[in-house]
């Protein structure tokens, strides 16, 4: 099995005018593994001897022909020889380099939010403590932030989940506090306004909001009164 890979690992350098021993192919191999965090089948997924495509060697062969064209823009450039781009440099352990945000966005508009968090738990659980993702608590407040205006409802649910894991972030209480709004709970979110208070006291936008809310009570009384 290995002879097979390293032949196939040959043709694979060969393309791209690489000419290196078989033990720097099967490096090279394993450190392509590494960065995308995955395993030799990913590419050789296809039964030995059948014959059958596997397209991602032909995705291999142009990403390695990518990296050896960056390389040398870079080099000529920056004027420096050592500069180095790697799979490692974009891909960070995972096959598909994205932004967190975009993989749970993506999620959330085709299957919902109960779906985004499931996601959201499964990767953290997978790849929290590498490079792969950003797992701070500002990554999924943001993520709200573009979209607690037309959907509160998953704003909100993205940040509980958020508060799971950070319970200390006020901007997910406020985030959470200005989804209400939208849903026209002003009780519920000067409950969220204050909780987020109390993490930052001196806040003035999360000052302000609640103020407004009190002053739009305050108008909504007096004009039940006349």
């Amino acid at each position: 099995m290995k002879a097979v890979r390293f032949v196939a690992l040959a043709w694979l350098c060969s393309a791209v005018g690489a000419a290196q021993t078989s033990a720097d192919l099967g490096g090279d191999m394993q450190a392509i593994a590494r960065a995308l965090g995955v395993s030799c089948d990913y590419c050789h997924d296809a039964a030995r001897g059948s014959g059958a495509p596997e397209p991602k060697k032909n995705i291999a062969r142009e990403m390695i022909a990518m990296t050896r064209e960056l390389n040398a823009r870079v080099r000529q450039v920056t004027g420096n020889a050592s500069a180095k781009v790697e799979c490692v440099t974009c891909h960070r352990g995972v096959p598909i380099p994205r932004q967190l945000a975009d993989i749970i966005a993506d999620t959330l508009r085709a299957q919902g939010a109960d779906a985004a968090v499931a996601q959201y738990r499964e990767l953290r659980q997978r790849f929290y403590g590498r490079d792969a993702y950003d797992f701070s608590a500002e990554a999924l407040v943001d993520l709200a932030d573009r979209i607690v205006a037309s959907r509160p409802d998953d704003a909100i649910a993205l940040m509980k989940l958020n508060l799971e894991y950070n319970p200390k972030s006020a901007r997910s209480y406020a985030t959470i506090g200005y989804a209400y709004t939208r849903k026209f709970d002003d009780e519920t979110a000067a409950v969220y306004y204050k909780k987020a208070l109390e993490i930052e006291p001196d806040n003035s936008v999360i000052q302000g909001r609640l103020a407004s809310l009190a002053s739009s009570k305050r108008r909504s009384k007096e004009e039940q009164v006349k």
